[in-house]
């Protein structure tokens, strides 16, 4: 199969020369990271955030998350802010 693929010049150049370092093709090493990019990218994980709860007793009976201003005084309350 064939395709076209637009590459900035000086990474074509880079790339032209690093193949024939290497005594390969130009395709054979586009080929070869495009295969290690995709290895790597199927690797990721998905990032995981820290388990920071603290103990209490949660969200308590009466309070109106809508209420800003209540819940925020409920948060600072006893820390002088």
């Amino acid at each position: 199969m064939k395709t076209t693929i637009e590459i900035s010049g000086p990474l074509l150049e880079e790339a032209k020369a690093a193949a024939a370092r290497e005594g390969t093709t130009l395709r054979a090493l586009v080929e070869e990271g495009l295969r290690a990019a995709i290895v790597r990218r199927g690797k990721r994980r998905t990032y995981r955030l820290p388990d920071t709860s603290v103990a209490g007793r949660g969200l308590q009976p009466g309070v109106d998350l809508s209420n800003w201003e209540v819940v925020r005084s409920l948060v600072y309350e006893g820390r002088g802010g």
